[in-house]
């Protein structure tokens, strides 16, 4: 099996942050399953380093811009099992 190239990974990348972004965009704050999502965007933005504003107008930006709308409290939000 070949690797993926280097463009392919950054296309991925960039489609991963757009889709979170508009997943947060469509949910409102009483749909079950934000929490979820709103997690996976924060780890997301952690894993990639994003601890500063990202680039005005990126898709990075937009996500982070998306997350910091709902403060995420683990204890509060966590999901129950």
């Amino acid at each position: 099996m070949s690797k993926a190239t280097k463009d392919a990974l950054n296309s991925l990348h960039g489609a991963l942050a757009e889709k979170l972004a508009d997943a947060i965009d469509e949910m409102s704050h009483e749909t079950k399953g934000l929490a979820a999502i709103l997690n996976v965007a924060r780890q997301f933005l952690k894993d990639n380093n994003i601890e500063a504003t990202a680039a005005p107008g990126s898709h990075m930006a937009n996500l982070a811009n998306k997350v910091a709308e709902f403060p995420f409290d683990p204890e509060r939000d966590a999901p129950l099992n």
